[in-house]
Parts: C-alpha cells; sequence; structure tokens
C-alpha cells in the first residue's frame, strides 16, 4: 500500500492495472515551466515536490511512502503544456501533425525511507493529421487538460505512427521505472 499525490485518472488507472493498492493524497504545485529548464529536470522535480508534499501531509498518520508523476510533451526543446481551450489544443496538434516529438514521464517517490526518482523518454512520430482531424477531435473535449493537448490511451491513439519507449511513460505513469522504484524502497507489489 502507497499513498498517490496525483488527481490524475490515468494514474490510478495504471497502479491498479499492475495490483498497486494506494490512497489519494491531495497536493497542488506549481507546474509552469520557465523555458530554460530541461525537461527531463523538470518533470523530476516536480514530481519530487508533488511527492514531498504529499509526504508532510502523511507521515504523521502512516509511514506509507508517497508516489508522484510528472509528464511534458516536448517538441522543438520546448515543453508544450496542458491544453486549456480548444483553439489552444487545436494549435499544439498542427503542430505535432506528422512529426515526431519526445514524452518525458519523471515519477518520485518519498518516504521513511528517504527519496527515489526515475524518469521515462519516449519518442512519440504522429501521422499528418488534416485540420478536419483536428478539430473533429479537439470538439470530442478528450484534449483539454492533457500535456500535450492528447490522450493516447483515447481517440487520439489512432494519430500515432510510432512509438518508441513507454506507453505507460506516455499515459503519465511509467509502469518499469514505478515498479523499480516501488521494489527499491521494499513495497510488495
Amino acid at each position: 500500500m502507497i499513498y498517490l499525490a496525483s488527481r490524475s485518472p490515468r494514474r490510478r488507472q495504471l497502479l491498479e492495472q499492475v495490483g498497486v493498492t494506494y490512497e489519494l493524497v491531495d497536493v497542488e504545485v506549481d507546474e509552469g515551466w520557465d523555458g530554460q529548464e530541461p525537461a527531463r529536470v523538470h518533470v523530476v522535480r516536480l514530481a519530487l515536490e508533488k511527492a514531498r508534499l504529499g509526504w508532510e501531509k502523511v507521515m504523521e498518520a502512516r509511514a506509507l511512502p508517497v508516489l508522484a508523476a510528472d509528464t511534458a510533451v516536448v517538441l522543438d526543446d520546448a515543453i508544450l503544456g496542458k491544453a486549456e481551450r480548444q483553439a489552444e489544443a487545436e494549435a499544439m496538434l498542427q503542430r505535432l501533425s506528422g512529426r515526431s516529438h519526445w514524452v518525458y514521464s519523471g515519477v518520485a517517490l518519498v518516504g521513511a525511507g528517504g527519496e527515489r526518482s526515475a524518469v521515462s523518454i519516449s519518442r512519440v512520430c504522429f501521422r499528418p493529421l488534416s485540420d478536419a482531424e483536428i478539430r473533429a477531435y479537439c470538439a470530442s473535449g478528450e484534449p483539454v487538460g492533457k500535456a500535450g493537448a492528447y490522450a493516447i490511451q483515447g481517440r487520439a491513439g489512432a494519430f500515432v505512427e510510432r512509438l518508441e519507449g513507454s506507453y505507460s511513460g506516455v499515459m503519465g505513469l511509467p509502469l518499469y521505472e514505478t515498479d523499480s522504484l516501488l521494489k527499491a524502497a521494499g513495497v510488495p507489489l
């Protein structure tokens, strides 16, 4: 059993998929990017901040570690944030259309045994998308609130021509790295 410092239903789904039991702990951190911090550093820093805040909230109650993650979509050395509106999602998807981009997923575990972190880096290649496809996808509402304006496990899975790396990492929680962190901390799966 662990605590999960995340509001993401995808992260909960992935933990359940591999049989990890958890309780949610609500944390909030500023996920803004300064335009300079390397994506690898950015996602690990945010995952650690979330896990540390979660640990501060629960360390008195139970000695269970806190798991947290952060994911960034990177194109041309710039982090594409979460699309907040349909127009923003359309612009992001037009930039991703017919191109390869990187997805960095940082994961961190903080508990009585200290702090551990890892990062998963995946390369995602999108096929060329028509304006009509982009508009229809954005009208579905799925890309709003998603890093890079897409959900690989949803309708946008049809946009992916090739994936090199971790599917679960692109979803938001790299299971291989998560499993390694939990095992290193002595958390039975």
